[in-house]
């Protein structure tokens, strides 16, 4: 272990985010009964330039008007490089409620996109006396962005999670595909003239993971555009969860019992965490650093494996 120990990311729970434009008020109060654990109001790419003024109103009026329980409430501001983004960030600290937990930053290339509105945020806090700090999302969409992947991670004590907009990033890249999200028909293997789909994703998420790890950050996937595939967004989930990511969007109301199926703990992979973590604890009694559980080795570094399954179970509260 390295002297600089690994920071733990923030206790709650991040199985999955749902969006839903800031236009459509509509569809708020439905948000907040649904079973996401975070909720992402956008003010950006969904909603029309000639909609943005209504749509900052609308989300200003939600955060004390809807009843958001126990969810974390993050709304997506515009865009850096765009003419709306200073006045999303002024009339929500000004106007908001103290219910908004934290500002979603899109397309950050750089540390410095981060400071900019930390800069803005910490004024705008002080000037009006709020006692709520105000937390911060970002989201990897471009070249930049993964290249600064680590410095993004460290860029504010205020940064909660970070998730991929792949998208944005596949234009960014200069991929040739259109999709949103998991594997992509040119993106193949052959073996033996059978075709093997790979993930074009793995290695930024990877980056991601690793970034987020290091300082104390959830790190979460991103959209799966295809609605209508429900195995194809299980098996993007699975993937992303297995490399350390703790949640996904839903960009439709159906994808959300999809991600908190795949991002919650099976309750058989929960007993046997627990069984390694009692089998270990016998053998330090007995003075071994390793045992063997079902005929297969665990040692110190099985009980950290085994003590994050049990603390992802505990904190969605399953039991």
């Amino acid at each position: 272990m390295s002297f600089r120990l690994q920071p733990a990311p923030p206790a709650r729970p991040n199985r999955c985010q749902l969006f839903a434009p800031g236009s459509r008020p509509a569809v708020f109060a439905k948000m907040a009964a649904s079973a996401a654990d975070v909720v992402n109001i956008d003010l950006e790419d969904s909603v029309a330039p000639s909609d943005k003024d209504i749509a900052r109103a609308n989300v200003i009026a939600a955060t004390h008007e809807v009843d958001w329980g126990r969810k974390q409430l993050s709304v997506r501001i515009n865009g850096l490089d765009t003419g709306w983004w200073y006045r999303d960030v002024v009339d929500l600290l000004e106007q908001a409620s103290d219910r908004l937990d934290a500002i979603m930053i899109p397309k950050v290339g750089c540390a410095a996109d981060v400071y900019a509105v930390d800069a803005l945020v910490t004024a705008v806090e002080r000037a009006k006396g709020r006692t709520k700090p105000i937390g911060f999302e970002v989201i990897i969409e471009s070249a930049a962005g993964i290249t600064h992947v680590a410095e993004i991670a460290a860029s504010s004590p205020r940064l909660q999670a970070m998730s991929l907009g792949a998208a944005d990033f596949a234009a960014s890249m200069g991929m040739q595909t259109t999709g949103i999200g998991g594997t992509q028909e040119n993106y193949y293997m052959l073996q033996a003239g059978a075709r093997h789909w790979s993930d074009p994703w793995h290695w930024a998420q990877t980056a991601i993971v690793a970034a987020c790890r290091t300082h104390g950050i959830l790190p979460v996937d991103g959209p799966f555009g295809d609605f209508s595939d429900d195995e194809g967004f299980r098996a993007q989930a699975r993937r992303s969860a297995t490399l350390g990511m703790v949640g996904k969007w839903a960009i439709h109301p159906r994808q959300v019992a999809l991600a908190n199926e795949i991002f919650t703990p099976s309750a058989e992979a929960v007993a046997e965490a627990r069984e390694i973590l009692a089998a270990m604890a016998e053998a330090k009694a007995r003075g071994e650093g390793a045992t063997v559980y079902k005929g297969r080795l665990v040692d110190i570094a099985s009980i950290k494996q085994a003590e994050v399954v049990v603390r992802q179970w505990e904190l969605i509260g399953t039991d």
